[in-house]
């Protein structure tokens, strides 16, 4: 992709392992151990959603880290536990021993997304419409982490919480702001004409489409026979709105900072074919 896109802008898919990529991704009779080997020989980082359920072992960090090349970056979930189970109170022990299996990976260790979950306003109107105590939760918890060793950047889902008092924070502990092309957030263009949304010396965006609504046309298009497999092809087209988020990638491009870019499947149907459909909008850009 070096020879596409400029040299600190990376581009992969939120996960590696479907199955549903064999025949139009993975070559027929390779092995699921084999996944990465192949995938790294095509894009040049991945996020692992895995971590999010999950503590990785010590054993499946040094297998990513083996079967991938030198400068391949793995961004990777913070693990469930920290994000929304304990909710950033009394978590140090799980980050800990999270951030010390991680580094194991070396230069090839990237971003790590705390990704939390969206609240709905009939749950606590207040808070929905402020993001007051999540904000007194990241502040408290923000000082607890090794910035200076590691990337982190916070996903919200709930457009209010996108404030300043937010974007401030953040900034002052050099942790990044997740732009996420999510159907409950606004775009990157349109959030660009209203503040910096830069708030480390990286950013980070997540395609990631409305899940439900892909999970259905999906579940409509296998049970009508036009599909036989879930995730191996485009199924909705994202062109136009593709269009929009390249030309606001490209003015954070400009700032000269690194800019990670993740794929979902959700997203359009085939992370792989998200990231072909980039690459095709990049070059005629």
């Amino acid at each position: 992709m070096a020879e596409v896109f400029p040299s600190n802008l990376c581009v992969g898919t939120s996960s590696w392992s479907t199955t549903d990529w064999y025949e139009v991704f993975y070559p027929p009779g390779i092995q699921s151990g084999e996944f990465i080997t192949h995938y790294a020989k095509h894009f040049d980082t991945v996020e692992i959603d895995s971590t999010f359920y999950r503590l990785p072992t010590k054993e499946m960090v040094d297998g990513w880290n083996k079967r991938t090349p030198d400068r391949f970056i793995f961004a990777a979930k913070v693990p469930q536990i920290v994000t929304h189970e304990k909710y950033l109170v009394d978590c140090e022990p799980e980050m800990t021993n999270f951030l010390k299996t991680m580094a194991r990976l070396g230069d090839k260790l990237g971003p790590l997304v705390f990704q939390f979950s969206y609240l709905p306003k009939k749950k606590d109107e207040h808070e929905y419409k402020t993001g007051d105590d999540f904000r007194q939760r990241l502040k408290k918890f923000l000082p607890t982490l090794p910035t200076s060793d590691f990337r982190f950047t916070v996903e919200v889902r709930n457009s209010h919480w996108l404030r300043e008092e937010l974007l401030d924070l953040l900034r002052t502990h050099n942790v990044a702001l997740t732009v996420a092309c999510y159907y409950t957030m606004p775009a990157l263009d349109q959030l660009m004409k209203e503040m910096d949304v830069v708030t480390s010396d990286f950013s980070y965006i997540r395609f990631l489409g409305n899940r439900k609504q892909m999970d259905s046309l999906i579940d409509k298009l296998m049970k009508e026979g036009e599909k036989d497999k879930q995730w191996n092809e485009l199924v909705v087209d994202r062109t136009k709105e593709m269009e929009w988020w390249i030309s606001a990638i490209r003015e954070l491009i400009a700032r000269n900072i690194d800019v990670y870019v993740y794929f979902n499947n959700h997203y359009a149907g085939f992370a792989p074919g998200s990231i072909a459909l980039f690459r095709e909008l990049w070059q005629k850009d």
